[in-house]
């Protein structure tokens, strides 16, 4: 099993930035890419970003630019830089883990952070 806590969301003005961070717990060493996704009520999960064990990136058009996917495989830990926050980046955010255990793919979640850009 894999656990994952986000922390760092909060309330932020348009222009802003804020960091996400991703603890990763349990068995780390099966862990491949992560990610970030968020989700508004009544919408569907969308990708933020994601990152491989590697260091590869991918980005959702909306975030090029404004938002950085990192991982430090050191501590078992993602981050998300987003800058120049627009109030449409108010969401849940999301980090995720896929790993590869007994045999198998699967997917873990994070509780999520509320991240919301408001003036």
């Amino acid at each position: 099993q894999v656990q994952l806590v986000e922390s760092g969301g909060g309330l932020v003005q348009p222009g802003g930035s804020l960091r996400l961070s991703c603890a990763a717990s349990g068995s780390i060493f099966s862990i491949t890419a992560m990610g970030w996704y968020r989700q508004a009520p009544g919408k569907q999960r969308e990708l933020v970003a994601t990152i491989t064990r590697g260091g590869s990136t991918n980005y959702a058009d909306s975030v090029k630019g404004r938002f950085t996917i990192s991982r430090d495989n050191n501590i078992n830990t993602m981050y998300l830089q987003m800058n120049s926050l627009k109030p449409e980046d108010t969401d849940v955010y999301y980090c995720n883990a896929d790993a590869f255990l007994n045999l198998k793919w699967s997917r873990y979640w994070g509780q999520g952070t509320q991240v919301t850009v408001s003036s």
